[in-house]
């Protein structure tokens, strides 16, 4: 690992000055002064198998609403029981990836990556038999929340931190990123297809094994420098890591702005295949529009990764969301026809995970890699929080007024909101007392 940059004094960081050693500390048990860097991975390693990873994982979350009616009148459930177990699951997912991203940062991602795969093919078994609505929220909610956490972005993303030049990192997040969209394309008319042929608890089965996929995919990330039993040398510990980042107002506008990211992905991913049935539409129309959104959100995806080498990341973050909030009024303001759904659902392809990108290479860039997993997760955690609202607030309002009109009406207000609340986000590195810029700039 190299040298972080700074621009920003920060206090209380014990370091000496530039060259010497670290002062010794057991604040956490892990610091060490680096000797020598160790070897990366290559980026087109570091891809492959981080794109792979990455496609199952999500491409298998994001057909999730597809089992909300089968489920709910299987087991003679409310809408609000379903909803709440992907609530769960969300929450989860955001709290779990904080420690999944420490442990990755720590002792490297491939660890973690297994583990989450193991947990994933449990989780899916699991919310296939359960019979009541805690077994089944323990299942599809905790454990595949858990799995979720160490199996995405925040780890995968630790990876192409430490291993990809910054010059080429927001290009290779929107890769990565751009392979979950691709796993959402793919995965979803498949998941369909399961369920049409095998019923919905043999589908859920055969997904669990799908996932078992990962763990041995996570070996092909197994990056020299954890090879050891001991953990990596950093200049920061934990506490000063996130201190600084929550003292800094950037971060905190990040967070809000993925906040909104993560209520208006997770509502209409789960609730859009049951309104759009509310609304007669054949169920084909709910599969082809969540695949639509999967194969733009290819594009955009890439897109945004790729601008984000040549332009201000946060002004791709605030068009972004405000081009949500115009696509999701349209779309309620037209008739709602198959056509209307599926340029509906392009447009919020395009739009859908771009904001991954952006956002985690600015986190990166502000703060440099070291302890980018981890941060990444407190990110994520807004994001799932949102996450949690947007799924859980669909269902109840649904249960209580008969439709989704307020929260389509509320992810709009929120869409402007968090356009606006990105613009002022400052993106040039932290300057940490003591700690020169490497050079060239290279965090």
């Amino acid at each position: 690992m190299r040298p972080q940059a700074a621009a920003f004094p920060v206090k209380n960081h014990r370091f000496a000055s530039a060259g010497s050693r670290l002062q010794p500390t057991r604040r956490l048990g892990y610091i060490r002064r680096m000797q020598r860097p160790s070897p990366a991975l290559s980026t087109a390693q570091v891809l492959l198998f981080g794109a792979a990873i990455v496609t199952l994982s999500m491409g298998i979350r994001h057909g999730f609403g597809l089992w909300l009616q089968p489920i709910t009148q299987a087991r003679e459930w409310s809408r609000e029981t379903f909803s709440f177990a992907l609530a769960i699951q969300n929450i989860s997912w955001g709290l779990a990836g904080i420690f999944a991203g420490m442990l990755a940062d720590r002792f490297g991602a491939m660890r973690v990556i297994m583990a989450g795969g193991l947990a994933y093919a449990l989780g899916l078994i699991g919310m296939a038999y359960a019979v009541t609505p805690l077994q089944f929220t323990l299942s599809a909610g905790t454990l595949i929340g858990v799995a979720q956490a160490g199996t995405t972005y925040a780890v995968v993303y630790g990876v192409i931190g430490r291993n990809v030049p910054a010059a080429r990192r927001s290009w290779a997040m929107g890769i990565a990123a751009a392979a979950g969209s691709f796993g959402q394309f793919l995965m979803v008319p498949l998941e369909g297809l399961l369920i049409s042929h095998f019923g919905w608890q043999a589908a859920l089965a055969l997904l669990g094994l799908g996932a078992l996929l990962m763990v041995p995919l996570a070996r092909g990330l197994r990056e020299p420098g954890f090879a050891g039993a001991g953990p990596v040398v950093r200049d920061q510990t934990i506490l000063q890591a996130l201190g600084e980042a929550f003292r800094y107002p950037s971060f905190q506008m990040l967070m809000a702005g993925y906040f909104v990211c993560g209520f208006q992905l997770a509502f209409i991913g789960v609730h859009m295949p049951s309104y759009l049935k509310d609304h007669g539409l054949a169920p084909q129309v709910a599969s082809y529009a969540l695949a639509l959104i999967g194969l733009f959100n290819v594009l955009g995806t890439y897109a945004s990764g790729s601008l984000g080498q040549r332009m201000k990341k946060t002004y791709i973050l605030s068009f972004i969301y405000m081009a949500r909030a115009l696509a999701i009024a349209a779309f309620l303001a037209l008739p709602l026809t198959p056509v209307s759904v599926y340029l509906f659902s392009s447009v919020m392809g395009l739009l859908w995970l771009s904001t991954v990108p952006a956002t985690s290479a600015t986190v990166a860039q502000i703060f440099g890699t070291i302890h980018l997993s981890m941060l990444g997760g407190f990110v994520f955690l807004s994001h799932q929080v949102g996450s949690f609202l947007g799924v859980w607030l669909g269902g109840v309002l649904y249960d209580r007024s008969g439709n989704y009109d307020l929260v389509w009406y509320g992810a709009i207000a929120l869409g402007v909101f968090a356009s606006l609340i990105n613009l002022p986000v400052r993106e040039a590195a932290i300057v940490r007392r003591g700690v020169p810029l490497p050079a060239g700039g290279r965090l």
